[in-house]
């Protein structure tokens, strides 16, 4: 008989998936093309192979349904998986709803967040590859912190280029990354033909996603392949890593004893919402239940609630290969908001074009509306939650709301894909300095389409 108090769902580490999910085995959306930059004609092997090891490019156009995980993956992954499944019963109860609160805590990683999951097989197939070393952006710090880890635990240099904003404004993440061994470079920065050429423009430049990926892209090109670039999300490859959030909250959910109604992340590039809710997704797609699966951005970076549909570079020089992908358009730079890890200007071309089928649905909220929802998670559950995990709470309570209102019951799971504990200065400015919204003005919004590379079809 399953314990009606139970509050914490766990598994046994031989629990650990031995193999990823490919979203785009079921997908009812085929894949959808990838030009060269350059050419704008569908982009080659060799192409792809400047900045990724083969492995990768391989897992990225695959169309099996499972891939394996290698041992010595899932050996470094047994340092932190399978994580808590955990029912939020105090937050329920503050919010005196009918609803069950479930979320799956990936804070509990070494690096503090979901990034590990693909932060290491991307160092070990570098490694088994003969790659040297790798070069990477962060926004947050999130990824480079996971990438970083990585990348020492398999004995390779790593070059990351942080977002100019995030790099002034969360310190401790770059000193975490240096700790790990890595070198940490505020982008734009004086080091690449990318950074100089912004910084000429202006020389406080805040940075966006977009500008350190090409910074580091132009690296490791220029590196005549002894480096090789490592993204931490957007990428097939990369949502397909993320998948073991997702099959793990499979079997914890039936520990539970109940199914989501409703399953929720936040998405910047989309790599935890992907992990989380694929699985869920396949299980639907192959007539199991009726669950709704919710991405929520924030205002300040709209791209599947205001962006365009269509083809757009990864980053903002233009350098990376061209995606089919919801995009605020490549030379956007965003406001630089708390939540630097979902500043991106695109979103992952597999989850665009689910979200374009209407298989999730997206919202977009207030940095200070999500900073509220902290406040009243960490008051009610005690784990301070990064502002990036917080617009997935901030949309939860709002299920939690509506559930009261309407006098259901509706089981909710979200991601929580990572602690706050190194984002307390944004906190420090919600809760005395007042900060300010990040609205999106509606200008930088005109003409996006006009703006999107042609390519052939």
């Amino acid at each position: 008989m399953k314990d009606q108090n139970q509050t914490r769902f766990q598994l046994h580490e031989s629990d650990v998936p031995r193999f990823w999910y490919n979203m785009n085995a079921d997908s009812p959306v085929a894949p959808t093309p990838v030009f060269d930059p350059a050419t704008k004609e569908l982009i080659s092997k060799d192409s792809l192979e400047t900045l990724f090891p083969l492995p990768l490019i391989e897992q990225e156009i695959t169309m099996e349904r499972f891939v394996p995980i290698p041992e010595e993956v899932r050996e470094i992954y047994k340092l932190y998986r399978p994580t808590s499944l955990i029912r939020a019963r105090r937050l329920e109860k503050a919010l005196n709803t009918p609803a069950h609160i479930y979320f799956k805590y990936e804070g509990e990683s070494p690096a503090g967040s979901h990034k590990l999951n693909s932060a290491i097989p991307q160092a070990f197939f570098n490694k088994i590859s003969g790659t040297h070393a790798m070069t990477t952006e962060t926004g947050a710090g999130q990824w480079g912190s996971a990438l970083a880890m990585a990348c020492k635990m398999f004995d390779m240099d790593l070059e990351v280029f942080m977002v100019n904003a995030s790099y002034l404004g969360k310190p401790y993440r770059r000193v975490i990354m240096e700790t790990y061994g890595a070198q940490i470079f505020a982008s734009p920065s004086p080091r690449t033909k990318t950074g100089r050429g912004y910084l000429e423009k202006q020389a406080d430049h805040p940075g966006s996603l977009g500008i350190a990926i090409s910074e580091a892209v132009e690296v490791a090109a220029e590196s005549e392949g002894r480096k090789k670039y490592g993204l931490g999300s957007v990428l097939n490859h990369v949502m397909l890593h993320q998948t073991v959030i997702g099959e793990e909250a499979l079997k914890q959910m039936d520990l539970a004893g109940e199914y989501p109604d409703v399953v929720i992340g936040c998405v910047g590039g989309g790599s935890n919402f992907s992990g989380l809710a694929f699985p869920f997704v396949r299980e639907k797609l192959n007539g199991h239940g009726h669950t709704r699966f919710v991405a929520v951005e924030p205002t300040a970076t709209p791209s599947l609630t205001r962006g365009t549909y269509g083809f757009d570079y990864g980053d903002s020089a233009g350098i990376v290969p061209i995606l089919k992908m919801y995009t605020l358009g490549s030379d956007f730079i965003p406001d630089p908001i708390h939540a630097g890890g979902l500043r991106y200007h695109g979103m992952s071309p597999i989850l665009s074009g689910l979200y374009n089928a209407g298989v999730i649905e997206a919202v977009a909220v207030e940095q200070r509306a999500i900073f509220e929802a902290a406040i009243q998670f960490t008051q009610a559950e005690g784990i301070l939650p990064a502002p990036e995990s917080a617009h997935a709470i901030r949309a939860a309570i709002d299920e939690a709301l509506e559930a009261r209102e309407k006098g259901e019951k509706r089981v909710i799971l979200f991601n929580l894909s990572g602690h706050g504990f190194l984002d307390l200065s944004a906190y420090d400015q919600y809760l005395h300095n007042g900060m300010i919204n990040g609205k999106l003005p509606d200008e930088h919004l005109e003409g996006i389409a006009d703006r999107l590379p042609k390519v052939r079809m």
